[in-house]
């Protein structure tokens, strides 16, 4: 059954992606929407779009059943409480909070009045991403050793609230919860022994433009998180090794190349010249012992996190961004600032 959904937030993710996804949803009814800025409330009337005068107004809407926080961060806490307590279903954007307590408080109230309450971690249906989760779990070539994962732009850092500390910005809260929630999709949420974490300030230094993040499991299993808005020639956006081979996506755009082993041993290795001298050891291979090939892009459409709330609240399927991850990508978070304000020493889980 369609539910009425209502965006509080008509910015660049309230008005830009969340607001033209529920205008054209197949599981929702698209309600209107409020913004704090009048200038804002009037461009959303010029287009045709309904709008509530107040937050308190469209609160006491009993048509509505579910609301989209897309605000600043530091007002997530405020805005997802009161949507509750008006008895709300609620999305929010990503970081959920600031803070675990914060976190918990939210968790509360949506228990208190039986009301769903997730974020919105739409980076889960980006197709890089699908593609190295699906080489993970097909185990084909073996055991993971350890994956990285890099976004590399060269514009700084945005120059709304986004670089402003108070409201909760930086590029740790901006793109760091994507990429680390990734890697939790694909290593697993448990398990995890350690954190370090340091910041960049080449643009912005109220916060950072830009990080590098380890993440450390107990069974030995590593990832590397790297987020930089001053490269002006981008590394590769996805690395994986593992015991059997290995895995590379240079673009995002692009396919998955996979190397595999299928024999561990040649008999008569070629030694390659380098500029000073010869090497055994990092001579390429042939055919003869690995097979290469490319990974189709997975077909995915982030509107399926829609779907997947409306169905849970209709008790057909389980909520797919739940508590407990919420609960370990935000502490993760914290976990990297409180490296970077050691020096970037590692943090013990």
């Amino acid at each position: 059954m369609k539910k009425n959904a209502a965006v509080i937030g008509y910015g660049g993710m309230g008005g830009g992606f969340h607001v033209k996804h529920l205008q054209n949803s197949d599981v929702c009814n698209f309600a209107g929407i409020y913004d704090i800025d009048p200038a804002k409330r009037e461009l959303a009337a010029s287009r045709g779009i309904k709008v509530y005068n107040t937050r308190e107004e469209l609160l006491a809407d009993p048509t509505i059943d579910m609301v989209t926080v897309a605000i600043p961060n530091d007002v997530h806490e405020e805005v997802v409480v009161a949507s509750l307590a008006a008895g709300k279903h609620v999305i929010c954007e990503k970081p959920v909070t600031l803070s675990l307590d914060s976190l918990e408080r939210m968790i509360a109230v949506s228990k208190k009045y039986d009301r769903l309450f997730s974020v919105h971690q739409n980076r889960r249906f980006d197709v890089d991403y699908l593609a190295m989760k699906k080489i993970h779990d097909s185990g084909e070539i073996g055991d993971v050793i350890n994956i990285e994962s890099r976004i590399h732009g060269s514009r700084g850092i945005p120059s709304d609230w986004r670089g402003i500390k108070k409201y909760g910005g930086g590029m740790l809260y901006d793109w760091g919860i994507h990429l680390i929630d990734q890697i939790c999709m694909i290593l697993g949420f448990d398990g995890i022994a350690s954190v370090r974490c340091t910041f960049d300030h080449i643009t912005n230094e109220e916060v950072d433009d830009g990080f590098q993040f380890w993440l450390e499991y107990e069974n030995g299993q590593k990832a590397y998180v790297e987020v930089g808005t001053y490269n002006f020639i981008a590394m590769p956006r996805f690395y994986m090794r593992a015991k059997n081979g290995s895995a590379l996506i240079s673009d995002w755009r692009q396919n998955a190349h996979v190397v595999k082993c299928k024999a561990w041993h040649e008999s008569d290795v070629v030694p390659v010249q380098t500029a000073a001298g010869l090497t055994k050891t990092m001579a390429p291979r042939d055919s003869v012992t690995v097979d290469e090939y490319d990974i189709e892009r997975p077909v995915s459409d982030v509107h399926d996190y829609y779907r997947n709330f409306v169905r849970a609240i209709d008790g057909l399927e389980p909520q797919f961004v739940t508590h407990e991850q919420m609960r370990t990508d935000l502490r993760l978070i914290m976990k990297a600032f409180e490296s970077v304000e050691k020096g970037g020493e590692k943090v013990l889980w």
